[in-house]
Parts: structure tokens; C-alpha cells; sequence
């Protein structure tokens, strides 16, 4: 019996869908494959600390990006210490990840260690955590309220550079077929907390990100995903007006009665890292114990 139905690929996606393309022959990303690598972006505290540890204990090297001055520089040193104990290579670099020099410096950087290696499209996994934001109400008196250059930077810092790495990272050849990419966001994206209002927005804008590049990414055989993790006691959070308030109530009304932690959420993007994961994308996925289905 003759198909009633024929499915039609765009011409555009022809090449990527062909088993004999190019791209496919060099998706270095699909499978258990030697010498791969983690691009994180946020690396020497919180979920991006943790989840390049994570990684490098699951075999991938760490590129990490973190921007640390003399007094917390040991932190990010401490994190590359037990990268490299895991056996794995560890090279940070220390800077704004959304400066744009440095960002183009950073990759040409990467995409000349990695070439020298014969790694190149070896690069796995971008994991984008980068926490900065203002804290302020929209309408208030005087100074209180947030500025134009406070939305801007926050938006930049914690949405539009996930976008702006990523095609770096793409243009440079660096990701390949099988290539996993994670954004953190958080409930706060969606519900509205006292000075909340300007990261609450980069937040929603950084989901929106997410599913832009799943499905410009699908063709390529690449998925992005945002990771919302439950209340976790972060350098981040701790900077936050009424923190105490914050972890008292998620520990109130988590179901396991405690708070998320930096390892939950790296353990999380390591399974989701593996090949079997490679349909999901485009989501919002929660990592936080139930907390966002009671709260």
C-alpha cells in the first residue's frame, strides 16, 4: 500500500539530515568518546563549580570562565585543583564572560588548545552559569529604582550571553552532533519576588533563549535545555535582599525538607549530558525536589 504521506525536509536541513554529511561524520559528541570536553561559563562557584567537578569526575576536561579578583581567586583555584586530581585537564580564564573582547579572546584561546590536541569538536558540553543582576524595584523613590544600564547588564550577563558564546562556539566548529548545552534559570523566572523584577526578566528572557536554540540547534543534532534548580545556599543568593527568608521558607516547604544543593544539580546535567538524552530539548526541566510543584 502506497504512503498517503511524505515527509518533506527543508532544503536548508538536507545536509544535516543526510547520513553521509559532513557533520555527521564528525559528531564527536555522540557516544563514549575519549577526550572530551565541558565549556563553563561561571566556573569557580555554586552550580558551575560544582558541575565542572561533576564532569570531570564523569572524564571531561574543563574550560572554565569565571571572573574572580585576588581575595576569591582561591576558590576558582580549589576548583581546578580537584579537576585536575580527577585526572582531567583544567584551564580557566579570569574575566567578564559578557565582555565581548574578551569572550572572542577566550574562544580563539580554546579553539587553538583544542586544535593542537586534535580535539577540535570535542568540546560536549556548555554549561551557562553566570549569576549577576540588580536587585531592584522598578518604581521607587529616587536611586531605588533599577536603570536603564541595570536592565542592559543583566540581560546581557545572564541571557543574551549564553546566545553570544554559543555562536562562538558553533562558528569556531568547537561543538559537534551530540553536543549538550544547559542554562541555569530559576523559579524566579516566572513568579514575582520583592526586587526580583529585573533578574525575574532576564530569567524568562534566558528560557526563551533556551528554546530559540533547540530548535535552530535540532538540524545539528544539538540540544539546549534550562535546568531550574530549587533554593540552593549560594554565593548568588547570599547577596540577595532577605536570603534568610528565602532558604527558611524552601526549607519549610520542600517536600525533603531541605535545600537544593550545587551537587544535586550537577549530577543532574552529567545524566542529561549522555547520549540517550539527545530528544530532550527545548525545556525547562526542575531539579529541586519537588519544591516548584508545592511552593
Amino acid at each position: 500500500m502506497k504512503c498517503p504521506w511524505t515527509l518533506r525536509v527543508p532544503a536548508q536541513y538536507s545536509a544535516f539530515r543526510s547520513p553521509q554529511s559532513a557533520f555527521r561524520r564528525v559528531g564527536l559528541c555522540m557516544g563514549e568518546q575519549p577526550g572530551q570536553w565541558a565549556l563553563i561559563l561561571g566556573a569557580s562557584s555554586g552550580m558551575g563549580a560544582a558541575t565542572a567537578r561533576e564532569l570531570a569526575r564523569a572524564g571531561y576536561d574543563i574550560a572554565g570562565i569565571h571572573l574572580d579578583r585576588r581575595t576569591t581567586m582561591p576558590m576558582a583555584e580549589e576548583v581546578m585543583r580537584d579537576i585536575r586530581a580527577a585526572g582531567r585537564e583544567a584551564h580557566f580564564f579570569n574575566g567578564n564572560a559578557a565582555d565581548e573582547a574578551f569572550r572572542i579572546q577566550v574562544i580563539a584561546d580554546i579553539t587553538a588548545m583544542l586544535n593542537q590536541r586534535g580535539a577540535l569538536g570535542r568540546l560536549c558540553v556548555l554549561v551557562h552559569s553566570l549569576a549577576f543582576g540588580a536587585m531592584r524595584k522598578f518604581v521607587a523613590e529616587g536611586a531605588e529604582a533599577a536603570t536603564q544600564q541595570q536592565f542592559l547588564t543583566t540581560y546581557l550577563v545572564m541571557a543574551d550571553s549564553l546566545v553570544l558564546w554559543t555562536q562562538g562556539v558553533l562558528t569556531n566548529k568547537l561543538m559537534t552532533s551530540g553536543g549538550r548545552i544547559f542554562a541555569l534559570t530559576s523559579a524566579g523566572g516566572r513568579r514575582v519576588w520583592s526586587q526580583y523584577g529585573v533578574i525575574s526578566a532576564a530569567k524568562a528572557a534566558l528560557e526563551a533563549h533556551v528554546r530559540q536554540l533547540a530548535v535552530e540547534l535540532a538540524p545539528l543534532e544539538i540540544t539546549a535545555n534550562a535546568i531550574q534548580a530549587g533554593v540552593t545556599d549560594t554565593p548568588a543568593l547570599q547577596k540577595a535582599n532577605g536570603y534568610e527568608g528565602i532558604i527558611a521558607h524552601a526549607l519549610e516547604m520542600n517536600p525533603h525538607r531541605r535545600l537544593t544543593t550545587p551537587e544535586d544539580v550537577a549530577r543532574a546535567i552529567v545524566a542529561l549530558a549522555a547520549p540517550g538524552t539527545a530528544w530532550m530539548t527545548g525545556n525547562v526541566i526542575r531539579v529541586d525536589g519537588g519544591e516548584d510543584i508545592v511552593a
